[in-house]
């Protein structure tokens, strides 16, 4: 997530806000204040670099930070009003820099509420849900909504509801999960409406715990990037093995890494891919799953994105499920089509407890159905199908026990550096990289968790002569891989 992705960063960022770079020229955007935080970008130093150094090139390019978001080392950075474009595309071309941008209010996924007359399900059939069932029906796992608030008093959701928390920055009480818009109940029933009571609407991991986070204090709903990595961070802290982020995060570096954070305690975050019938260009998000709408017909509805970052489909349209103020109605939009998702992982998990978070989202893509020949292939791998997923799942073979691949490919062995040293190293494993240390010596330099795995290395903090560089990987299951010392001499 270095040069590469700054790179995307900035085509999405151009594409977002219409702006023009123009080199060593300031950014110019005609993108409404509305858009994203004023006077507030989020940041990330690279592995290496200290605090100290940091901040003194926020303080260079007349920034400031508030703090860090929790695990992450994710800077709030204060900025001038009017700024944020151009603070954040100087930083994100800094070599000590992850990355930088705007802190982006995002518009949650919905559409407006369809018939609110009770209407048969079709989607719990479509996806083979009830064949699920008798195997699993999510009761061993936590699944966190982040969303508007869930109505804690809904007779169809009281009993699945555990203790939330409220994300929204400055919030009175942050233990406030009331829904200010009606939208994150519409999403919590769709994960976990209770089943078989003889009252309201059915769902598909009935079982399964629910972790209201809610992130926005707005009335329309939107939420900023800031506070949904928040509201990852204390799920997967919490234990919630599966979050739902039903926003448009697809560009934010800073969920990207707050859902990589998630995966690495061994949980999952799945994205609706929003509702604006377009392919918005993002590429493959390897810590997203990211979830496109199918209609009755799995058809894709006209309004549902699609493009290559789309990982699976499911059912978005007319979708039944509960509403705010303990009543029911007919929803659509790829909201409902991310957590449907989302829940058909809870039922993975539960049927194979050992499964690791990256086998789960494999057993979701491969037991995806393509139906009558003629699915979309920007619609990623086909639409769930929560029975033989699950079915999957308990045929699934023990644990990884693999250790990953690691090796430093630059600097070059015996090389003569001095001052900032970039150093890179590639790793890879049969199911994912976790994170990558990197050591000089007994010197720990810094931790990455993203490839092309980067770091830079001060080296006036140790002695002139050889020193010797060490690369350590971790995969999602514990191992480790070691790579082979690499010498090199410092003269400073």
């Amino acid at each position: 997530m270095h040069a590469n992705t700054s790179r995307t960063f900035l085509h999405l960022l151009a594409k977002r806000f219409h702006v023009f770079v123009l080199a060593l020229a300031p950014v110019m955007a005609d993108a409404s204040a509305s858009e994203f935080a004023a006077g507030r970008i989020l940041a990330q130093p690279r592995a290496g670099v200290s605090d100290i150094e940091f901040n003194a090139l926020l303080q260079e390019n007349g920034a400031f930070s508030r703090g860090t978001l929790p695990h992450l080392r994710i800077h709030i950075v204060e900025v001038a009003m009017g700024t944020e474009l151009e603070t954040a595309y100087v930083l994100a071309q800094n070599g000590m820099v992850e990355f930088a941008e705007p802190d982006v209010l995002a518009p949650v996924g919905q559409a407006a509420p369809d018939d609110p007359r009770y209407s048969e399900q079709w989607h719990l059939a479509k996806i083979e849900a009830p064949g699920a069932w008798p195997i699993s029906s999510g009761q061993t796992v936590m699944v966190a909504v982040l969303d508007t608030g869930v109505d804690s008093s809904h007779p169809d959701l009281a009993s699945a509801l555990v203790p939330g928390i409220n994300t929204v920055a400055g919030t009175p009480d942050v233990y406030d999960t009331s829904d200010i818009n009606n939208h994150g109940t519409a999403v919590a029933g769709a994960v976990a409406a209770s089943t078989g009571n003889g009252i309201g609407v059915a769902s598909v991991a009935w079982s399964s715990r629910l972790m209201p986070i809610r992130v926005s204090d707005r009335s329309d709903g939107s939420a900023y990037w800031s506070d949904i990595v928040n509201g990852l961070i204390l799920a997967a802290d919490h234990g919630a093995r599966v979050a739902n982020i039903s926003y448009d995060v697809g560009a934010s570096m800073a969920v990207t890494h707050a859902a990589q954070y998630v995966r690495s305690l061994g949980g999952l975050v799945v994205n609706a891919a929003m509702n604006d019938g377009i392919d918005p260009g993002y590429s493959d998000n390897p810590y997203l799953i990211t979830v496109s709408a199918t209609d009755q017909n799995d058809d894709r509805p006209a309004w549902s994105n699609y493009g290559q970052h789309i990982d699976v489909a499911a059912p978005g349209s007319l979708i039944v499920t509960t509403m705010n103020g303990g009543g029911y109605g007919t929803w659509s939009g790829t909201s409902f089509s991310s957590p449907i998702a989302a829940s058909v992982l809870a039922l993975i998990m539960t049927a194979n407890p050992q499964l690791t978070p990256d086998e789960v989202e494999t057993i979701l893509k491969r037991t995806a159905d393509q139906p009558n020949f003629r699915f979309e292939p920007n619609l990623g791998y086909g639409r769930i199908n929560a029975a033989r997923a699950v079915q999957a799942a308990i045929e699934t073979q023990p644990p990884d026990t693999l250790a990953p691949a690691v090796d430093i490919t630059s600097p070059d062995a015996g090389m003569l550096v001095h001052g900032w040293v970039s150093i890179s190293v590639s790793a890879s494993d049969n199911l994912g990289v976790a994170r990558v240390v990197l050591y000089a010596g007994q010197i720990r330099i810094g931790e990455d968790t993203t490839a092309p795995y980067t770091f830079m290395w001060d080296s006036t903090l140790v002695p002139d002569g050889t020193q010797t560089l060490t690369a350590v990987a971790y995969d999602a299951s514990g191992n480790e891989g070691e790579s082979s010392p690499l010498m090199v001499t410092v003269r400073n």
